[in-house]
């Protein structure tokens, strides 16, 4: 933020609304704003101050308010006289300079042909994604231009999106389905499907381009194929029988068309746009188990290297030197801290035998008392730090310990964290057709780290020639911070 980096001192604007429209954003920018020490200034109204934040942000959030509700009743007019309140759908063409005014829509009858021709393949048995990829290869231009992908076709049946839901094509309006809230957290939009009470529906049979009995066997097969999934806090549905976390997912790339590798059939990746557009030449599947070897493979074999191990020892050691020092220090600070109580309740008991007893003296000592049991308490179960000496076999027990990295990946107790760190090296990993099979290029830091691991003992070995026919090449990253994580997570996690 060029705030925190100091590149500017004043922020001036048109007015305070130019700045946000809710009254907390505005309030967080100010109070960054002041924290950095930059100050903020409207033409309309001078130097802003917390008044200005107050009372102006506060009219801004009514107006946007305000502007949404009569936005809503502009577009409910629109809906009831059987024009289209919202943007352009597919098959149809908006109708410029017309006597009914704006949202007049007419059939484009060449898309119109399309749109029968989907409803007819669906009702017949094809699955959205064999259509798209039939659209495709026959050349027929989707929305917007755009190619044709099984979600534009499927949609969801509850919003009415995608080309099978959309009640126009049987000639009736169905606006109001669903609600757009703003997630406070994200500042994205979220939409909820409203109750069927709440929508306004209008018959506007001149625009009708699917038959009733067409519409209704559509709707049957997509009922018969319908179950029931979970959905996120933002509504967002979560297929529990297919998304799986898995320790590579949504880091894989296809080589040939830049698209993601996704899971397909039972643990094994592909091309996710050959699979849902047909438009990637890329057939080439793997098995989840083997790509993942592929990478744990090379890493364990380079981890092993001396410099690494030396690497290691030395990261170990320093951490378990820290470890001592803090406890020291800790038992240190409890150790003056009981010295101090026990020196007030002396002093208290030497007045009270002196004479000086007032009735809060009472109610202080206790407190005291309470404090010297706490201190005492604490001060136990923080034992004294032994002396540290490297056992003679830990480069062996390293070694093991790297051998079986993917026992980590496997304990419900650190897969998740294990995970994590080693997703957190990867920018992704390309996967390309060869002869023998797929080419795995990794980028990332992780590649940082397997590169510079390659000299061992002075010698330069070949990329991916560790495991015979991994065929698992690297491109140099960053840096080595999160390596350094990785083995302070190994040494923290398996060595105590």
């Amino acid at each position: 933020m060029g705030a925190a980096e100091g590149r500017f001192d004043i922020i001036v604007c048109e007015a305070l609304d130019r700045l946000g429209r809710r009254l907390a954003d505005i309030a967080d920018l100010h109070d960054q704003m002041v924290f950095h020490n930059v100050r903020l200034f409207a033409a309309s109204t001078g130097e802003i101050t917390p008044m200005h934040v107050g009372m102006m942000g506060t009219m801004s959030q009514m107006y946007l308010s305000d502007l949404r509700e009569k936005t809503k009743r502009g577009q409910l007019g629109r809906a009831l006289k059987g024009r289209i309140p919202g943007g352009k759908a597919f098959a149809y063409d908006v109708v410029q300079g017309s006597d009914h005014g704006a949202g007049e829509r007419r059939i484009n009858e060449i898309e119109a042909t399309v749109v029968q021709r989907i409803f007819e393949a669906y009702a017949n048995g094809e699955s959205p994604r064999a259509i798209a990829k039939r659209l495709n290869a026959d050349g027929v231009a989707g929305p917007d231009g755009r190619r044709w992908r099984d979600t534009t076709i499927r949609g969801q049946v509850d919003r009415g999106t995608g080309i099978l839901n959309n009640a126009l094509y049987v000639g009736r309006l169905e606006w109001n389905r669903c609600s757009y809230v703003k997630d406070p957290r994200t500042g994205k939009r979220v939409a909820r499907p409203n109750p069927r009470q709440a929508w306004e529906i209008v018959d506007v049979p001149h625009l009708r381009i699917v038959a009733d009995e067409l519409w209704e066997r559509v709707k049957a097969r997509q009922m018969s194929l319908k179950f029931e999934i979970a959905r996120t806090s933002d509504g967002q549905p979560l297929n529990r029988a297919h998304r799986r976390k898995f320790l590579l997912s949504g880091l894989l790339e296809c080589g040939v068309c830049a698209g993601g590798y996704t899971i397909m059939g039972k643990d094994r990746y592909g091309c996710a746009t050959h699979r849902t557009m047909g438009t990637c030449s890329n057939t080439s599947t793997i098995h989840r188990q083997e790509i993942e070897g592929r990478v744990l493979t090379g890493l364990k074999h380079r981890l092993l290297a001396p410099n690494l191990v030396k690497t290691f020892m030395d990261e170990f050691h320093a951490e378990m030197n820290k470890i001592v020092r803090e406890k020291i220090s800790e038992r240190k600070d409890l150790n003056r801290g009981l010295t101090k109580v026990n020196s007030r309740i002396s002093s208290m008991l030497k007045a009270i035998e002196d004479g000086m007893y007032t009735p809060s003296m009472k109610a202080r000592m206790e407190e005291l008392e309470q404090q010297k049991t706490e201190l005492e308490h604490t001060l136990q179960d923080v034992p004294i730090p032994p002396d540290l000496h490297l056992h003679p076999s830990l480069s062996q027990v390293y070694a093991d310990k790297v051998a079986r990295l993917e026992e980590a990946l496997d304990d419900p107790e650190t897969r998740a964290e294990a995970m994590e760190i080693i997703r957190g090296m990867i920018d992704r990993i390309v996967l390309t057709p060869v002869e023998e099979g797929l080419r795995a290029e990794l980028y990332g830091d992780l590649a940082e780290i397997v590169a510079a691991c390659e000299t061992v003992e002075g010698k330069k070995e070949l990329p991916g020639n560790i495991i015979p026919r991994s065929q698992l090449s690297v491109v140099a990253g960053a840096g080595f911070d999160l390596y350094r994580t990785f083995l302070v997570w190994v040494r923290t996690r398996h060595f105590g």
